[in-house]
């Protein structure tokens, strides 16, 4: 250590303190400005990036939460679908229902009266038929029991006795 005092050399030391300070200033005027723009650059360059990352995330929620509103509406809407249709073919099948049913109705309504009128049109014509029967038979008995002068009096008193006078 006392060779380097001893070595010491005034007009060295501030030679070189002279080109230190000239180096510095160099440094700072042509190489620390441009690398402190670089540096300056790549930050803005990193925060414009998280800005961006930000908003894209941010943007990104936004349509997720679109998206959820979005399909929760068209499950809505399907199920409104869904049912309308159901309520439509319930309404349709118990309208069919009836309609077969008024139609039933009208066609069993029609056959009874058919019925009755074809009993009715039997029952007239078996009337008729038992008094055409019922007339000859009477007058097949009638020229029987007239065809003798004896049985017409016998008849005539039967009659008669038969018959009370008021």
């Amino acid at each position: 250590m006392d060779q380097l005092l001893n070595d010491f050399s005034p007009g060295l030391f501030f030679m070189q303190a002279i080109i230190l300070l000239i180096l510095i200033v160099l440094l700072g005027k042509f190489a620390w400005k441009p690398i402190l723009d670089a540096l300056q650059t790549r930050e803005d360059g990193i925060k414009d990036a998280i800005e961006s990352a930000e908003k894209a995330r941010l943007e990104m929620e936004n349509l997720q939460a679109d998206n959820k509103k979005l399909l929760n509406e068209a499950r809505a809407e399907r199920e409104t679908m869904l049912k309308e249709a159901r309520e439509m073919k319930d309404k349709m099948i118990e309208d069919a229902k009836s309609e077969a049913e008024n139609q039933a109705n009208t066609i069993i309504a029609q056959a009874k009266a058919t019925i009755e009128s074809e009993k009715k049109s039997a029952m007239a014509e078996l009337k008729n038929h038992v008094a055409g029967l019922s007339i000859e038979i009477a007058e097949k008995v009638v020229r029987e029991e007239l065809s003798s002068k004896d049985k017409q009096l016998q008849l005539v008193d039967a009659l008669i006795g038969e018959a009370t006078l008021n």
